[in-house]
């Protein structure tokens, strides 16, 4: 068995144990390996990040009992297709029922990803984009990830005012957050009254003109994407610009810091979940390229990351007591949550990646 394949049975390995363990359970982040046991949630953003490793699961086996438990647990998020709290709807149905819908064709999953979209686009400021969870006159970059969730009803509804919300959201996010050497801005702020654009900041980086590298990931990520939903060149070019600056910045093995500016007294602080991410988002992109040598160059990179993340050090292979599939996550530095712990986004576009790297590259793998 390949390595790969060797991590993703343990990550069933895992999840029987979720299941088991804590029934109708969502992950977020583990304290000292433990789920369960999370402090301060911030939002609820992440329930469907452990429904989509169960439907992901099940592309790669083919068992139905991974489809089963993918179903039911979707099932559960439903309601939230209406959340008007939160800036994550596309983390939350793109992930589980977007999957669904493209294996089953059906009605209902296809209309709770439309309204899903409508929801998200209600979020919408006079400044050209929409709000985070924060404050309206806030804008996060991890909003990039979410977006495509509007693109996505406005071309199954041919809905041309809803595409234009979405693109103006990706734009404004592109001038305001993304800078000319490919780095990102966790936050921005804006005047409500004016709705122009005031400064950089951030909830979660190092400082307001650093570069949080799971921001980063989630904009190499998200606006591949986004190019994938619109046919937008400026969005595939705004990908690779921020593709560059994390093979630019990161170490040789490409799992970062957890911001590429970090003081030296917490630089050695990984965060193994935007390698992840940025794996995942880099065979999308090689994906997405005309040119072959570009191609080759991000599968490379993506495949550079999972053979890092595949090692004992970022897999607890021989740590039964670990519940958590990848190791060495951060979620919020500055608020002492899930520091050096497995999240859920973490685990789950590990496994994305890994799935896609599989399937498109067996010999490889």
């Amino acid at each position: 068995m390949s390595r790969y394949a060797s991590v993703l049975s343990l990550a069933a390995d895992k999840c029987r144990h979720i299941l088991s363990t804590y029934p109708g359970y969502h992950p977020m982040y583990t304290v000292g390996g433990k789920w369960k046991r999370e402090g301060e949630l911030w939002t609820h953003w992440c329930e469907g990040f452990y429904p989509a490793i169960y439907w992901l699961l099940h592309q790669h086996t083919g068992e139905s009992f991974w489809r089963t438990q993918a179903e039911e647990a979707s099932r559960r998020l439903e309601p939230r297709r209406f959340d008007r709290n939160v800036h994550d709807l596309g983390f939350l149905f793109m992930s589980t029922y977007l999957r669904w819908y493209h294996l089953t064709g059906d009605e209902h999953c296809r209309r709770i990803l439309i309204d899903a979209g409508r929801t998200l686009a209600l979020r919408r400021q006079m400044g050209g984009y929409l709000r985070s969870f924060v404050a309206p006159e806030s804008l996060f970059i991890d909003i990039m990830m979410n977006v495509g969730i509007i693109l996505w009803a406005a071309n199954e509804t041919n809905d041309d005012a809803l595409r234009a919300i979405a693109v103006e959201h990706c734009r404004t996010t592109r001038k305001t957050l993304v800078r000319e050497d490919g780095g990102t801005a966790h936050e921005g702020i804006f005047d409500l009254t004016t709705g122009e654009f005031q400064k950089q900041t951030t909830h979660q980086g190092y400082q307001g003109d650093s570069t949080w590298t799971r921001g980063l990931a989630w904009a190499l990520y998200g606006y591949t994407t986004v190019y994938r939903l619109t046919g937008l060149r400026e969005f595939r070019d705004t990908a690779e610009l921020c593709a560059g600056c994390y093979l630019r910045r990161a170490p040789a093995d490409l799992v970062p810091p957890w911001d590429f500016d970090a003081p030296s007294e917490t630089r050695g602080i990984l965060d193994s979940s935007a390698a992840a991410i940025a794996a995942s988002g880099l065979f999308d992109l090689a994906n997405a390229v005309e040119i072959q040598p570009t191609q080759q160059r991000y599968r490379a990179a993506a495949f550079q990351i999972l053979d890092s993340l595949c090692t004992e050090k970022f897999v607890p292979f021989d740590r039964p007591e670990w519940e958590g599939i990848l190791m060495h996550g951060v979620y919020h530095l500055h608020k002492k949550l899930g520091v050096d712990e497995s999240v859920a986004w973490g685990d789950h576009f590990f496994i994305e990646a890994l799935v896609k790297a599989i399937q498109s590259h067996p010999l490889r793998t």
